[in-house]
């Protein structure tokens, strides 16, 4: 009685993990997860995050080198965040030249009917011409920062990746065979 049988099974204690991540990070930490001893144990979609999926995670509580796992953990999500700055920052200065371009388009085609208003055709026509220009540029402007800025960050963004899997692989190491 006192030797456990075959088909018993032995207690294993379970800490649990929840993490709400943008959708298009969700491969990143399911993958990168697992190499940090956690297991997916399904998604769900938060309410109040649009774009976002809740990962939980569930891990042995007993397991081996777990303070180096916990460390090597965050130096993966510190680099995740890292990529995600960097995709963001892709977006913010193309946009904002689009925006402020359309915006003194917007302010020009205001002092055109102004000037219609007040019966005054030819500066009309003088402040028409920005205003359209205003309106169709930024598109142009957009498209040429997005993509000037994006070949500056692509190979910081390629670099967090391969941090990335050098910290996977020693957390994968680390884990019991």
């Amino acid at each position: 009685m006192g030797e456990m049988a075959e088909n018993e099974r032995k207690y294993i204690g379970f800490e649990y993990k929840n993490i709400t991540v943008k959708r298009s990070m969700e491969s990143v930490y399911t993958d990168g997860y697992q190499n940090f001893g956690w297991s997916l144990e399904g998604t769900s979609t938060p309410i109040q995050s649009v774009g976002s999926v809740t990962l939980n995670f569930k891990r042995d509580r007993k397991l081996r080198n777990k303070a180096e796992l916990t460390r090597l953990q965050r130096q993966f999500d510190s680099c995740v965040t890292e990529i995600q700055r960097l995709e963001f920052s892709k977006l913010v200065r193309a946009s904002a030249v689009a925006y402020t371009t359309g915006l003194i388009g917007t302010a020009f085609m205001a002092g055109s009917v102004f000037a219609v208003l007040a019966d005054r055709i030819p500066l009309m026509i003088l402040l028409a011409v920005p205003a359209f220009a205003g309106w169709i540029l930024p598109y142009f402007f957009y498209c040429i920062l997005l993509r000037r800025k994006t070949e500056q960050v692509e190979p910081l963004i390629d670099k967090k990746y391969d941090e990335i899997y050098e910290v996977c692989e020693k957390a994968n190491n680390l884990l019991p065979k």
